[in-house]
C-alpha cells in the first residue's frame, strides 16, 4: 500500500534532492565556546541554554574532530540508521567563533574524512563576517556546505529578553549575506519564548517567509535546570505560552497553523526538540516522543486536507 506523501517539505526529501541520497548529520564539538558567555558579546549567556543539552553522548570533549565523526557513524549504525551521506555538523556552540585559520584547520579535517560529504555549521548571526563566509565557499569545492543560523525569535524585545546578544537586524544582515554567496541556509526558531503570544508566533512566520532560508528548525521551549530561564520560570509562569502543565494539544495545533503559514519552498527540518530528562526542569510535551508529535501534526494536516503553505502570505 502506497504511502501517503508528508503535507510539508522535509528535510530528508530535500536533501536527497540535493546530495542524491539519504542524510545523516553527525554532531561536533569543536570546542569554540560562546561569545554570549566569554565576554566577547557578553557574559552569562542566553537565559534558556544548556550547552551539554545540544550534544549526544558520543560528541567527548576530549574526543578530535576525526574521532567524533568515527564514533557518530557507530552510534547511528547501533541505531539501525544506516545512511548514503554524511555530513559533519558542528552543532555545540558557536562554530564560527575563532580565527578563519583555526576554523580551516577543523573544517577541513572533517571534510578530509572519507565517510563524509559536507559540513553543517551551526551560529550566531552576530558571529559571522565577509571573510568567515569567504573561507565556507571556498570549501564548497571540497564538499557541501550549509550554515544554521540560531534566530530565535524575530523580534527585539524578545531576544533583549533572553539575553541574546544580538539585534534581529544581525539575523537579516548575516542571513543576506550568506544568500549572497549561494550557501545554503537553516534558521532555528523557539517556540514559547517569555511574553510571546500564539499570535506573535504565527505572525513571525511571515518574517520567516521573508528571509527565505533554506531549512527551519522549530524547538519547543523546554526549561532546563540551573538555568536564568528556570528561575523567571519558577516566579512568573504567566509569561509563558504553554505554561506548566502538559501543553501537547496547543503545541500541535500551533505546529500545524505555522506550517500551513510557511512558504512551500523552505523543508522543515524538525518540528520538535530534544534533551535528556535529566536536565530538564519541564517541557510542555511532557514526555510524549518527538515522532508522536510529527505524526499528529502529518496526521491532522492529511484528515483535513492541509498543506504547507495554503495559508502562505506572498
Amino acid at each position: 500500500m502506497a504511502t501517503e506523501p508528508l503535507p510539508y517539505l522535509d528535510y530528508g526529501g530535500a536533501m536527497r534532492q540535493r546530495l542524491g541520497g539519504r542524510a545523516q548529520k553527525l554532531s561536533i564539538d569543536a570546542h569554540l565556546g560562546c561569545p554570549n558567555r566569554d565576554g566577547t558579546v557578553a557574559h552569562g549567556g542566553c537565559t534558556f541554554c544548556l550547552g551539554e543539552a545540544f550534544s549526544p553522548s558520543y560528541c567527548r570533549r576530549s574526543a578530535t574532530i576525526t574521532e567524533q565523526i568515527d564514533r557518530g557513524i557507530e552510534f547511528h549504525h547501533w541505531r539501525g540508521r544506516h545512511s548514503d551521506i554524511y555530513l559533519a555538523y558542528f552543532q555545540s556552540g558557536t562554530n564560527t567563533h575563532a580565527s578563519c585559520d583555526k576554523l580551516r584547520r577543523l573544517y577541513v579535517e572533517a571534510l578530509s574524512h572519507p565517510s563524509i560529504s559536507g559540513i553543517v555549521v551551526a551560529t550566531r548571526p552576530d558571529a559571522i563576517d565577509s571573510e568567515k563566509l569567504e573561507l565556507l565557499d571556498s570549501l564548497r569545492s571540497k564538499g557541501y556546505v550549509a550554515v544554521e543560523y540560531g534566530i530565535e525569535s524575530v523580534y527585539d524585545t524578545t531576544l533583549n529578553h533572553v539575553n541574546r546578544g544580538h539585534t534581529f537586524a544581525d539575523t537579516q544582515r548575516a542571513i543576506a549575506a550568506t544568500k549572497q554567496r549561494g550557501i545554503d541556509i537553516g534558521a532555528h526558531l523557539i517556540l514559547g519564548l517569555p511574553s510571546e503570544s500564539r499570535e506573535d508566533i504565527v505572525r513571525s512566520i511571515d518574517t520567516i517567509n521573508s528571509l527565505q532560508p533554506n531549512f527551519l528548525k522549530l524547538h519547543q521551549l523546554q526549561i532546563y535546570r540551573g538555568t536564568a530561564m528556570a528561575e523567571e520560570w519558577a516566579l512568573y509562569p504567566e509569561r509563558f505560552l504553554f505554561g506548566n502543565g502538559d501543553a501537547t494539544e496547543e503545541y500541535v495545533s500551533l505546529l500545524v497553523d505555522i506550517v500551513r503559514r510557511l512558504h512551500p519552498e523552505i523543508a522543515l527540518e524538525r518540528l520538535v526538540s530534544e534533551a535528556p530528562r535529566s536536565l530538564l526542569l519541564h517541557s510542555p510535551l511532557g514526555g510524549i516522543r518527538p515522532d508522536a508529535v510529527r505524526n499528529e501534526v502529518v496526521g491532522r494536516m492529511l484528515r483535513a486536507g492541509f498543506r504547507q503553505g495554503d495559508l502562505y502570505i506572498p
